[in-house]
């Protein structure tokens, strides 16, 4: 089966061998510190679960097909496929009653964070979010130097708009240290983002 990304580029399947060799090289280049942000935060996310907690949960990436072969009357088999671009944001769910959105990032620069990680879409549908009183946020983790932070999404809009008005095209360290919440990494939950969500709304 052939996937494509929305940029047209080949998804490729790797061997097993490939794989296992991915995975070793992985784990070698993670110890010491963490995994990925999004297997972080779908830990983190299992826990919140496990512990009635919360209920937020990852987006699937949409997929849409364009060939599909019928062998058999009871069977279809997908040929052809391409991911879409996702419309909103990775994460969603409920807290307290209150409905969370949030959009995870990383970047290797140590110095900013570039707008162009995000579409205009996705910054719409922050808006809509903000404005129906939803909790909206982006947890934003500098990889060089394994910096994680909450950013409310009020202060990217901010960013964003200085952006299209014509300035910078990206979010200095300062910028973010100086209007985020620094999130540690732990055990269980490896990342604790409910703990600055408990702090700004007061849900104590």
């Amino acid at each position: 089966m052939i996937f494509n990304y929305p940029n047209g580029r080949r998804f490729t399947q790797t061997s097993e061998k490939q794989e296992t060799f991915r995975k070793k090289e992985k784990n070698f280049t993670y110890s010491n510190r963490g995994m990925t942000l999004e297997e972080d935060l779908n830990e983190t996310n299992r826990f919140y679960l496990e512990n009635n907690i919360a209920v937020i949960h990852k987006k699937p990436t949409p997929v849409q097909i364009v060939q599909v072969d019928y062998p058999k009357r009871s069977a279809a088999v997908i040929k052809e496929a391409y991911f879409k671009q996702a419309s909103t944001t990775d994460y969603n769910g409920i807290y307290r009653g209150r409905y969370i959105d949030f959009e995870a990032k990383e970047t290797k620069f140590e110095s900013s964070f570039p707008l162009k990680n995000f579409h205009e879409h996705q910054i719409n549908h922050m808006k809509a979010v903000l404005a129906h009183d939803g909790i909206c946020f982006v947890i934003i983790r500098f990889s060089s130097f394994e910096k994680v932070f909450f950013l409310p999404a009020e202060h990217l809009l901010i960013y964003w708009k200085r952006m299209s008005d014509g300035g910078r095209k990206s979010i200095t360290f300062e910028e973010i240290n100086d209007n985020s919440h620094a999130l540690s990494l732990g055990f269980r939950p490896r990342i604790d983002y409910i703990k600055v969500i408990d702090d700004l709304y007061s849900f104590h």
